[in-house]
């Protein structure tokens, strides 16, 4: 049976540093000395999280009124150019070290494909940082929703021509991918563990790996 391994993008198989380099847009011309920088970090998160609940917008709108309204939040000045700044640099970032290799031991079996809450423009670049071809790249603009709505998997499912049951689905968030994915009946779930946070005995069946260095021989590659 025709098997597809699926992979959540960002902080999954791109190393996602939109934290330090939030900071960095912000610190070009703020005085960060007071700022708490982990409580305004999470609340940016959680406005970014809230706002793909809501309906459908493009991406890089997201990242301008979640960083606006997290700045508001912690009392910093916020102007356009710090949202240009962040969305531009979101293209820049690059894979893990293990990843390429390992998606490269992958496609000897499988065929891959990235499901990710994004903007076309913004992950093609990141895509050709990663060096390896995928068979499907399904963003949220193209579903028109966002993970953790069904409603991007079921647009993924179409696209790729397969059931649930044929997708093993890699992924290092919680919220946007394994809370979801639990009970739509794909074949297998993989953790990708990176920062030693703590699982969820309400969410297996899924397999737990520090990073995607084991994933070919997890998958029998």
């Amino acid at each position: 049976m025709r098997e597809i391994g699926t992979f959540d993008a960002y902080a999954t198989l791109i190393n996602f540093e939109l934290g330090p380099t939030t900071l960095k847009v912000l610190e070009d011309r703020l005085d960060l000395d007071n700022l708490d920088v982990d409580e305004f970090l999470d609340d940016f998160r959680v406005m970014r999280f809230q706002a793909v609940l809501e309906a459908y917008r493009p991406y890089h709108e997201i990242l301008h009124s979640s960083l606006r309204n997290a700045m508001r939040l912690h009392g910093l000045e916020y102007r356009e150019s710090d949202g240009d700044a962040l969305v531009e640099a979101v293209p820049t970032f690059g894979p893990f070290p293990e990843v390429p290799d390992a998606l490269r031991a992958l496609k000897i079996k499988y065929e891959i494909a990235i499901i990710s809450n994004t903007d076309d423009d913004l992950i093609a670049r990141n895509v050709e940082n990663i060096g390896v071809e995928f068979d499907y790249v399904i963003t949220a603009q193209q579903a028109g929703a966002y993970k953790p709505d069904r409603q991007t998997f079921e647009y993924a499912f179409k696209t790729m021509g397969v059931e649930p049951s044929q997708v093993i689905h890699t992924a290092q968030g919680w919220e946007y991918d394994h809370i979801p994915t639990r009970d739509l009946g794909l074949k297998r779930r993989v953790w990708i563990n990176r920062y030693g946070h703590p699982g969820s005995a309400d969410y297996q069946p899924y397999d737990e790996l520090p990073d995607l260095s084991g994933l070919p021989e997890l998958l029998g590659c």
